[in-house]
């Protein structure tokens, strides 16, 4: 998801970064602006334009008539060398500053008589800007674009300024864009009205909901469509494939009545797939722009795209107040990837995942609370921003109950629909549906950075001439001060239904009695972990997750192998060790001893550490038996196969890692894949085009808030609850 936060700052330059949010600072020599949007957004400036289209040229040429709401609404901003000129007689335009930063743009003052309420500007000019790169976490590096029209594609929005932008508003628009022949626009809203003409197409496109930006984007592309309620499905595609198309079409036709049921109306006239010139994951109002390579990816039809769709329910309908929060990301990842999770029963393993994660990815000195995350920039902001915020929600849900929780977030929707909204908003809606006082809950983990650690002391069973007793106490040990928490308490039997029991802990040791039915077996403390908290190592299976996240790490290299495979080696330590605040590079023959002060990257097969390392993974379900390595029982040839191990090093010891291959080319493709894998504990991956072939978890020990009350007995594990929305979307073709 997309949206502009644009800042006009006097006397200093711009900075800039961009994700799936993204902000964009605009310093100007005068002006001092702040945009934001209105909490309420009953009118709006509309746009009425005209825009001529020349990718080849990188130009364009705009008329727009603007319908402003406010006689203080006489200042814009446009990119530089668009040259904007009044057609409204009596109105003219006087710069006022231009940018010294990476987008060149404009701040403008229309000086007009008091009682004008609409201008028509006419511009043309050039916008080219080139993609960029930046290295987000070791392996991992993400292009970015400012915008640009070029003969790849059309790429525009407010952060390249192609359309005159007023602060402190939303809009509405009518868009008519006219193109070289063959080539399409896409943009939020109702249409594509398509007419062609004998050496262009004119495509219409218009939008009367108050708007955070107006997109545009262009190529030369296939248009496929069908009708799902009161709504339009559409794809566009850079080439021809009506089965894809169609495998798109019925998947947003599912989500958007999951959503519909769980949220409240879609608020767009369609939702389209839009494929884009270079690899994003972006949810705009209305459309997602997905990259050629990710289109194609079998999986994203279960992952990534339902997240975009859900965005326009949450910060595509509902504006984000960032000073306070960006919420809707936590949100979205909860309500998508967590709930389809949760509906094949792997809720538990999902929030598993993202507490090792934030374990993982962040260190006491790049922790934040929720309320400083604006967007993406890294896994440790992630980390927070997508999975603490999940578990704020969690949380909140396992709180006051399902059916209160769905209640506060149709509220929520309803009430803040096309109007900027930010924690305070939510909590307004769940202390409306449920009356509780929910002040104590949001401060401590909206404006609280940390979390909590968990251990249970002094427990005891005693029997009672009807049933037994036990008494327990809880402790909250982490440095910092308590968390307000719900404990899930679930005590098993050996002849009946285990039962759950939820107390309260606010303060940081805290004793219960419980009255027991019978003899309990076990007890386990947040089982299915519905809690933000630290994970115990013992909880934890090792994960490439602990060595990526990792602040100072050690790479070993084969001091033996052919040249191409040394130098491909190499290679991939240098690439991922610029992601790193710390990272070593050695040959095998440097050192007589793995260090254990940090974790180790062991590279290649001919690495005189690996059969130290293979050792190590004794009772794991791997073994090296040349001229194959054997994983969960199947064996993969050396010959053109590439691996990825993980283990841990004593019971809190660092983690270590081995990576082979088998040639250089797969190599540099193992060293780009990796990074996306990080949740992994084993991975292989089959020929030059290095296919996974099998991934998975080592399993993880047990837990010291799993606690067996009767010896020698083995450990029960029960289901967790069911999922917030039993109905499943109906499965898609296509893998």
């Amino acid at each position: 998801m997309r949206a502009n936060i644009i800042r006009f700052v006097s006397l200093i330059g711009a900075t800039g970064n961009r994700s799936s949010r993204f902000r964009v600072g605009i310093g100007l020599l005068s002006a001092c602006l702040i945009v934001t949007h209105p909490a309420f957004a009953a009118e709006a400036v509309h746009h009425d334009l005209q825009v001529e289209l020349d990718p080849l040229n990188h130009r364009l040429q705009v008329t727009d008539r603007i319908r402003l709401t406010s006689p203080d609404q006489n200042r814009f901003w446009l990119h530089d060398g668009l040259q904007p000129e009044s057609l409204t007689e009596g109105v003219s335009i006087l710069v006022e500053g231009r940018s010294k930063g990476p987008i060149p743009v404009v701040a403008y003052q229309l000086r007009m008589p008091e009682k004008t309420g609409q201008v028509t500007l006419r511009y043309a000019g050039k916008i080219e800007h080139p993609r960029t790169s930046y290295q987000e976490s070791p392996g991992r590096q993400q292009e970015q674009l400012a915008g640009t029209l070029s003969e790849e594609g059309i790429y525009l929005d407010a952060g390249v300024a192609w359309y005159p932008r007023f602060p402190d508003t939303l809009q509405t628009f009518s868009l008519r864009a006219t193109l070289p022949e063959g080539w399409l626009a896409v943009s939020q809203g109702e249409g594509p009205k398509i007419e062609t003409r004998s050496d262009s197409v004119s495509v219409h496109w218009r939008e009367s909901s108050p708007q955070d930006d107006i997109y545009l984007v262009g190529a030369p592309y296939h248009f496929y469509h069908q009708t799902a309620g009161s709504h339009e499905t559409q794809v566009f595609l850079r080439q021809d494939d009506p089965q894809l198309a169609q495998r798109y079409l019925d998947a947003t036709r599912d989500y958007l009545a999951l959503y519909e049921q769980l949220i409240g109306p879609y608020p767009y006239a369609k939702f389209a797939m839009v494929e884009n010139f270079w690899e994003t994951g972006f949810g705009m109002p209305s459309f997602t722009l997905l990259g050629s390579r990710v289109v194609r990816l079998p999986f994203i039809l279960r992952t990534s795209y339902p997240h975009e769709i859900l965005h326009n329910w949450w910060g595509n309908s509902v504006y984000i107040d960032y000073p306070s929060g960006n919420w809707a990301e936590g949100l979205t990842s909860y309500l998508a990837d967590h709930l389809l999770d949760e509906q094949q029963g792997r809720g538990a393993e999902h929030r598993r995942r993202v507490l090792q994660r934030y374990q993982d990815f962040i260190h006491q000195d790049n922790d934040f609370p929720l309320s400083q995350f604006r967007g993406r920039h890294g896994s440790a902001s992630q980390a927070v921003g997508y999975g603490k915020a999940l578990m704020f929600f969690h949380m909140l849900r396992r709180s006051l109950g399902d059916p209160a929780f769905t209640e506060g977030l149709r509220r929520f929707y309803r009430d803040n629909r096309f109007k900027t909204a930010g924690y305070a908003q939510w909590r307004e809606a769940f202390e409306s549906v449920s009356d509780t006082s929910l002040a104590e809950f949001f401060d401590a983990w909206v404006q609280r950075e940390g979390a909590p650690t968990l251990a249970v002391e002094n427990l005891k069973v005693q029997p009672l001439e009807s049933g037994y007793v036990m008494t327990l106490s809880l402790h909250q040990t982490q440095d910092s001060a308590p968390f307000p928490l719900q404990v899930p308490l679930l005590v098993h039997y050996d002849d009946r239904p285990a039962e759950l029991h939820r107390v309260f802990l606010t303060g940081r040791e805290q004793a219960y009695r419980l009255m027991l039915p019978a003899q309990p077996r076990q007890l386990d403390v947040d089982p299915w972990y519905d809690l933000f908290r630290t994970l115990y190592t013992q909880e934890t299976p090792p994960t490439l997750s602990g060595l990526f996240g990792a602040r100072k790490v050690l790479f070993v290299i084969p001091n033996q192998p052919p040249r191409p495979l040394h130098d491909a080696y190499l290679a991939l330590a240098r690439n991922w060790a610029e992601g790193y605040a710390q990272a070593e590079i050695l040959e095998d023959d440097a050192i007589s001893e793995l260090p254990e002060d940090r974790p180790v990257w062991i590279l290649g097969w001919e690495n005189r550490f690996r059969e130290t390392f293979m050792t190590g993974l004794n009772g794991y379900p791997v073994t090296d038996q040349d001229p194959a390595l054997i994983l969960d029982g199947t064996a993969y040839p050396r010959e053109d196969n590439s691996f990825a191990l993980t283990r841990r090093t004593g019971n809190n010891g660092p983690m270590q890692a081995w990576v082979g291959g088998f040639s250089a080319s797969n190599l540099a493709l193992l060293g780009r894949k990796l990074p996306h894998y990080d949740s992994y504990s084993y991975l292989a991956f089959s020929g030059e085009q290095t296919r996974n072939v099998t991934k998975g978890q080592w399993p993880a020990t047990t837990s010291p808030l799993r606690i067996p009350l009767k010896p020698g007995q083995p450990l029960v594990y029960s289901t967790e609850p069911v999922p917030l929305y039993p109905a499943k979307p109906r499965e898609t073709s296509g893998d």
